[in-house]
């Protein structure tokens, strides 16, 4: 299992030999440290905790500032943890850097989506309007949400008005179509979720490209 923390840094595109335009997404994804692995004897289950990111010392939490020092790494901004099989492979202090990744492989890449705050059922479950005209008083209104008699109420789960994005959500199989270790950077074809600046996660794919 391959994996790296790294942050969008926004959409571009590029053009290959025949001129073909390909839209991809900007990764920056600087060397991830190995600070902690996880075993079944001992956690339960294995995986491997990796940190990036540079910040000032007073900026890092107690328990977080321990975990660092038991690791003998400098502290950093971000840490995630990736469950993975070949936990014996990596070592606390080591670096992964995007050298690990190979163009042409496809990748699961999680963010946080941005935030759209509270939205009517238009813009956040696509349902049609009203008309425009004619004395038509129904225009972005979410219609009849009952079911006549019975059961009297309305359905769990029924689309609403309400809170529109801000989750976390993952696009899968991305392909991976240039790669520059000079500069730590990620090019992959079409978006990722969140805004720019924002942190994402890199892993192999979980399903067969189709």
């Amino acid at each position: 299992m391959k994996f790296l923390i790294g942050k969008k840094i926004g959409m571009t595109q590029i053009f290959n030999e025949e001129g073909t335009v390909t839209p991809v997404t900007v990764i920056e994804a600087e060397p991830n440290v190995v600070i902690q692995k996880k075993t079944v004897e001992i956690d339960g289950y294995e995986s491997v905790q990796v940190a990036t990111g540079s910040i000032k010392e007073n900026k890092v939490n107690k328990p977080m500032k321990g975990h660092y020092e038991k690791a003998g790494v400098e502290a950093k901004r971000y840490a995630a943890e990736f469950r993975t099989n070949e936990v014996e492979n990596y070592n606390i202090g080591d670096e992964i850097k995007v050298d690990l990744f190979e163009v042409g492989e496809f990748i699961d890449v999680t963010g946080t989506s941005k935030g759209k705050g509270t939205q009517g059922v238009i813009k956040r479950h696509g349902f049609a309007r009203g008309r425009e005209t004619h004395g038509s008083k129904f225009h972005r209104m979410p219609g009849g949400m009952g079911a006549a008699s019975y059961p009297g109420r309305v359905w769990k789960n029924h689309r609403m008005a309400g809170k529109m994005g801000n989750e976390r959500v993952t696009v899968q199989n991305l392909e991976i179509v240039r790669i520059d270790t000079d500069k730590n950077l990620i090019l992959v074809k079409g978006a990722i979720p969140g805004p720019k600046k924002g942190t994402v996660t890199l892993k192999e794919t979980v399903k067969a490209h189709k």
